[in-house]
């Protein structure tokens, strides 16, 4: 199997939906002219995997989507994607889309080709984008089967170090500051949270916004649903979470710890860790939820290789 997490900046709306042809979003084509050169030595790759953001469905009105598809057809795989959010397994809100194209007679053989979208792997905006897929495009699409996992159990709280390593507490100035950031709406759940006395954890992200001028301010938004917002590389402040813990009238607030990081992306407690917090930080949020891909790679990937075996093994006994 050959895997390419290649670049998203020019598929997202951060980036402006340059497309798949721009200058890190396009490094995928370099990957593509692998697997062909694999192809015209009669070497095909039997499996290939692609990941990127869930906006490759509707980048470019689609035309990514369809760029990207035809590219795989025309090296003769047949294909299909799940939106896979890390949250059906650990406590943070990150949906990916995993694109995984294979030799159709491996397809044939895998068991795990269905007929129509299930749920949550092919949510209604993929529907979307297949329906609006040329018919020949179509012919080539695979609804990958996959079960629901079990109810997650896990809550954020469950993940939160009581004395982390890496990180030291926020002084009141910088809490207070991160308050005064925050709109009345998400005042009121700062409020809300201190009423009960039992303790609340929850995260805060800084993002800009419009006031009701329409001037762009950067304000403070806090979450208590016991899930952290999807984790991101530390390219500045903003794009580091933010803990809050309220314990009545007590507010502490500190940025995460690269452990709590880890252990957000399902990541073992053995891994050891680059030292430096950016670093760590940067590698967990430009990686893959551990449980997702584990999840992908038992109930298709595995299944598909095992196919890939038998008809390799079969094409051998034909020539002996």
């Amino acid at each position: 199997m050959a895997w390419a997490s290649f670049p998203c900046q020019d598929l997202s709306l951060a980036g402006h939906g340059k497309g798949l042809y721009a200058s890190r979003s396009g490094s995928y084509w370099p990957f593509w002219r692998v697997m062909k050169d694999m192809i015209d030595i009669d070497e095909p790759i039997p499996i290939i995997t692609l990941e990127n953001v869930v906006g490759l469905l509707h980048s470019n009105s689609g035309k990514d989507f369809t760029v990207l598809l035809k590219s795989l057809q025309e090296l003769g795989y047949a294909y299909g994607a799940m939106v896979v959010d890390a949250v059906h397994f650990v406590p943070q809100s990150r949906p990916r889309l995993f694109i995984v194209a294979a030799m159709p007679e491996i397809v044939a053989h895998s068991g795990v080709a269905g007929d129509s979208p299930c749920l949550p792997w092919h949510p209604t905006r993929m529907a979307r984008a297949v329906n609006a897929l040329d018919s020949d495009l179509r012919e080539s699409w695979v609804w990958w089967k996959m079960p629901k996992p079990s109810i997650r159990n896990m809550q954020l709280n469950d993940l939160i170090l009581s004395s982390p390593g890496a990180i030291k507490w926020h002084g009141k100035a910088e809490t207070d500051r991160l308050l005064s950031m925050m709109s009345p709406l998400h005042r009121k759940k700062i409020e809300d949270a201190s009423r009960g006395g039992a303790t609340v954890v929850g995260t805060i992200y800084r993002r800009t916004r419009p006031d009701k001028d329409g001037r762009k301010v950067q304000r403070a938004e806090v979450r208590f649903d016991g899930i952290a917002g999807c984790l991101r590389t530390p390219a500045g402040g903003s794009s580091r979470q933010t803990i809050i813990v309220i314990q009545g009238r007590k507010i502490r607030t500190r940025l995460l710890d690269p452990r709590e990081a880890a252990r957000l992306m399902g990541v073992p407690e053995w891994y050891e860790l680059p030292e430096r917090y950016n670093d760590a930080y940067h590698l967990m949020g430009d990686g893959l939820a551990v449980p997702a891909v584990s999840w992908i790679e038992q109930h298709v990937l595995r299944p598909l290789a095992r196919s890939a075996e038998s008809q390799l093994a079969h094409q051998s006994a034909a020539v002996a």
